[in-house]
């Protein structure tokens, strides 16, 4: 029953003693390995275009430590949490590809950063 319906509930342990059922555990459901390669992919690309196309925008000045912290932390969390409380394949996916937005914006901060200050 479990390979018609991968996102289905697993059941783990034996039954409990009054024969009344198991424990039951959500899974996290996983997309083919070649779409969760696809969506880092494009999440890093996305976020080197991203960061680039921010940096022609007129900002205000921040401190470059609350930079990196908002860049890297931001997608992180809300990648992290989408793909706990996905439960469809494409929703992990999302959660990947947003997951993967943080070290693409945060490779053009550190080479701007390296260029500018040395």
């Amino acid at each position: 029953m479990l390979a018609q319906y991968p996102s289905a509930a697993r059941r783990v342990g034996k039954a409990v003693a009054g024969g009344r059922g198991s424990i039951v555990k959500r899974v996290i459901p996983l997309p083919r390995t070649w779409l969760l390669t696809s969506a880092m992919l494009l999440g890093v690309a996305i976020g080197v275009l991203g960061a680039t196309a921010a940096l022609t925008v007129d900002h205000a000045r921040m401190r470059p430590d609350v930079a990196i912290a908002l860049v890297v932390g931001f997608p992180s969390a809300v990648g992290l949490l989408v793909i706990l409380l996905s439960r469809r394949r494409w929703l992990t996916a999302l959660g990947v590809f947003i997951m993967a937005l943080a070290p693409g914006w945060f490779g053009v901060l550190a080479v701007i950063e390296v260029a500018t200050r040395g």
